[in-house]
């Protein structure tokens, strides 16, 4: 008997679930995705503008690019669309009244957050214009860029400096960080798709504060073993191939001016041209070099598939490349400062200050008003519950109707309780535009 057909591009339940439900935030996928956002966007400032922007740049591709933001927008705002939109990273940028650039890393919806002071930054179009050779925007932004972090780890010390974070939020601040970006499988991972690296680098200090040095590059490879004039024949081959498969004519070099090929190949009497690599000095030859040898992803064989495919390259060993790695900065430069750990999302108990140091005594005493304060918390959302079924019962709601009900409970709970903290966590009713987190959202979820 025949299979019946199923339609599959205009019936929504064929590939995603029961028909007539959408798929989850946390079912489309599990990368981490992040906002870049700027608190008070009208009072940081062009340079901090900018500064987001590059940032958002740095996070491509799981991260909201043309977010935007309006002075009215509160935390709240973006915190309650964080979930829907599977966002799974906040980072903050603001500008204090004495002028400082601050920056707040959380991780939602439980935190933790860390506060930083951006000391010194440098923008991309700062770094584009130091360097001689830069590097244009293409497909290094199409996947997310390599995580490199050194020296997180502090060594033993006998310095007892009240401004020492302490071993476990170390380890709590490595994990922050290396949860910003998707991990890396040696095994199923593209080295094609590896165009960009960020670079973080503690630098260890006498007083114990926590200093990091963020810096974004590009990674570019140019073949090795090759004199100059080869490899410049080589370029030429390969704007010739890329022309003809675009329909395009020319791509050869302009050779009309030059009375020899010599004058293109070695160079001219004026020093025009490519010189021979023993009187130019490859520049290439000056980097890291590495051998490739498969520019695929690779998968792991079982031991009689390995010997199979040994056998049939017998005689013809792997071809192996090697190549020389540049990295070409990118930006944007930022030396961060932490200054605060917290729990919660910008609102909480303090777990390190740098310039705020409490006694075992103190220390007690404010866990003892968190938890009272926890459990006042708890009382009245035990209460608001009971007042909630009351309305019920006397309303003569079934428990079908109760169960449907779950999300109004954390509304109410939510509105009445509120978020302490600064003037950004106000209450925000109403939206200004909410034309933008549509934005935002098919910038996250992939379209």
């Amino acid at each position: 008997m025949a299979r019946k057909k199923q339609k599959k591009q205009t019936h929504l339940g064929a590939n995603n679930g029961p028909a007539g439900k959408a798929p989850s935030a946390n079912s489309v996928s599990r990368s981490p995705k992040s906002m870049v956002i700027r608190i008070g966007a009208g009072e940081v400032g062009p340079s901090v503008s900018q500064l987001v922007k590059d940032v958002r740049a740095m996070m491509e591709p799981d991260t909201a690019s043309r977010l935007k933001e309006r002075k009215a927008n509160r935390l709240r705002d973006y915190l309650t669309m964080a979930g829907p939109l599977g966002v799974s990273h906040l980072m903050l940028f603001s500008r204090s009244d004495s002028g400082n650039t601050n920056m707040r890393l959380a991780i939602t919806p439980r935190g933790p957050t860390l506060h930083f002071q951006v000391e010194k930054y440098s923008l991309c179009k700062d770094v584009r214009n130091a360097l001689k050779h830069p590097k244009g925007g293409g497909k290094e932004y199409l996947n997310p860029p390599l995580l490199v972090m050194n020296n997180f780890t502090s060594p033993p010390s006998d310095s007892d400096s009240p401004n020492k974070i302490p071993k476990h939020l170390e380890s709590l601040t490595t994990t922050v960080f290396q949860s910003l970006f998707p991990p890396i499988s040696p095994q199923n991972t593209p080295l094609p798709s590896i165009r960009r690296v960020m670079l973080l680098n503690r630098e260890l200090q006498d007083d114990g504060s926590y200093i990091l040095n963020l810096r974004h590059y590009a990674i570019t490879t140019k073949a090795t073993g090759l004199s100059r004039p080869l490899r410049r024949l080589n370029a030429a081959e390969k704007l010739l191939n890329s022309q003809r498969k675009k329909g395009k004519k020319g791509g050869l070099p302009n050779l009309g001016k030059l009375e020899d090929i010599a004058d293109y190949m070695v160079g001219g009497a004026d020093g025009s041209g490519y010189m021979t690599d023993a009187t130019s000095g490859s520049e290439a030859d000056t980097d890291a070099e590495v051998e490739v040898v498969e520019t695929r992803a690779k998968k792991i064989l079982s031991k009689r598939q390995k010997d199979r495919e040994d056998g049939k390259s017998k005689g013809s060993g792997p071809g192996v490349e090697k190549r020389a790695v540049k990295l070409v900065e990118l930006g944007p430069r930022m030396r961060l400062r932490m200054t605060k750990v917290e729990e919660g999302v910008c609102t909480g108990k303090i777990m390190w200050h740098e310039y705020i140091h409490k006694t075992k005594e103190e220390v007690k005493a404010m866990d003892k008003a968190w938890e009272k304060k926890r459990q006042e918390k708890e009382g009245r959302k035990r209460v608001q519950k009971e007042n909630v079924e009351k309305k019920r019962q006397a309303k003569g709601l079934g428990a079908k109707d109760a169960e449907g009900d779950d999300d109004e409970m954390d509304v109410d709970e939510w509105d009445s309780e509120g978020l302490e903290g600064d003037g950004e966590m106000e209450l925000n009713e109403e939206m200004d535009d909410r034309g933008q987190w549509e934005e935002a959202e098919a910038e996250i979820a992939g379209g």
